[in-house]
């Protein structure tokens, strides 16, 4: 690990100042890059995620990801979890926290909007940014990949059922324009770009090109990383400045629901035996959030100055900070993960 990677913990905590400190003082110029978007989908964060994620998805192997069957634990455990575990728990801690241990310290207008924030936003699973995460835990990209586009594939019938039943409405409109402009962005043409540069360099000098090419590009994909935190922070920079307290509030459950469902994920994986290169990102898929598709549906159904809105929003605010401590969870804890248990034992076999 560079030195650089060492402290990104420390150069995160700095975007986060700089980002709020410019969004404050530099307002307008943030609305501007804000407003670049289609579908609610902002396209200079789109292109950042393109500079996370494609280094990423260049170490995958099409041919091989007919063996991501052998994962099969890993995958159930991460659907179990994203659809029958994630979306429950959120509307739980929901009513818990903000409807009742921290009622009397909110606006009572927004008591119910702020709930149905923090349940849209648990309902839609991470997509891009799980590719980042796993390559830090040294995750198995193919199960990564297939991971995510089995949860695309469901999040297309599920989310609007889910967050219905929750919510208590007839009828959820779901912003299918930004679902589908996200998966195609984040997903499809990264892919594409991703697996058209994997097979000229390895034509054109081999796995040693393509080795040479993923070091060169490891430090972008982290300083897109880090500038995409700043966008994110600078977006809501005056928010977060004008009411702290009720943002602090908000991520309370947001964060004993991460740091749930990401160690349920990661323990289940360990007794159903699963590799630790599989449980680590089979526990950062069933913790983090689809933030794009959670702000516009809450922006849709409730506006955009909604307690809904401000929610996804807080969502977005701690989600790298908060996975960035999951990822430093999932390695420190490898060598406990890999003793005992049926993840040894497996081990073992297949040595």
């Amino acid at each position: 690990m560079s030195t650089f990677e060492r402290y990104l913990t420390l150069w995160v905590a700095l975007c986060i100042v700089v980002g709020i400190g410019l969004g404050h003082l530099l307002p307008g110029a943030f609305q501007a890059i804000g407003s670049m978007e289609i579908a609610k989908v902002n396209l200079p964060v789109a292109v950042l995620i393109w500079l996370m994620v494609i280094p990423m998805l260049l170490k995958i192997d099409f041919a091989a990801l007919g063996e991501v069957g052998r994962h099969w634990r890993g995958i159930g455990v991460t659907l179990f979890i994203n659809w029958a575990v994630k979306p429950f728990s959120m509307a739980l801690l929901g009513w818990l926290f903000i409807g009742w241990l921290f009622r009397p310290y909110l606006p009572a207008d927004q008591i119910d909007s702020y709930i149905a924030g923090l349940i849209i936003l648990a309902a839609a699973p991470c997509t891009a940014m799980v590719f980042v995460w796993s390559n830090l835990t040294k995750g198995e990209p193919h199960f990564t990949l297939s991971q995510v586009a089995l949860n695309d594939a469901i999040m297309v019938v599920a989310f609007a059922p889910i967050v219905g039943l929750l919510l208590g409405l007839s009828a959820i409109t779901v912003p299918w324009g930004t679902l589908a402009l996200s998966v195609v962005l984040y997903i499809v043409i990264p892919v594409i770009i991703a697996q058209i540069i994997r097979r000229r360099m390895l034509a054109s000098g081999g796995q040693a090109a393509l080795d040479r090419l993923l070091a060169k590009l490891g430090p972008a994909s982290l300083v897109a990383l880090l500038a995409t935190l700043v966008l994110l922070f600078g977006f809501q920079g005056e928010q977060i400045i004008a009411q702290p307290a009720i943002i602090g509030l908000l991520a309370v459950p947001i964060l004993i629901q991460v740091y749930f469902n990401s160690g349920l994920a990661y323990l289940l994986n360990r007794m159903a035996g699963e590799q630790h290169c599989v449980a680590g990102p089979s526990a950062l898929i069933g913790a983090s959030n689809f933030f794009e598709l959670a702000v516009a549906a809450a922006i849709s159904l409730f506006g955009f100055h909604s307690g809904a809105a401000l929610a996804t929003v807080v969502g977005v605010l701690i989600e790298v900070p908060v996975m960035l401590s999951v990822v430093w969870i999932v390695n420190r804890s490898k060598g406990w993960y890999e003793r005992g248990g049926k993840a040894s034992e497996l081990a073992k076999e297949q040595r």
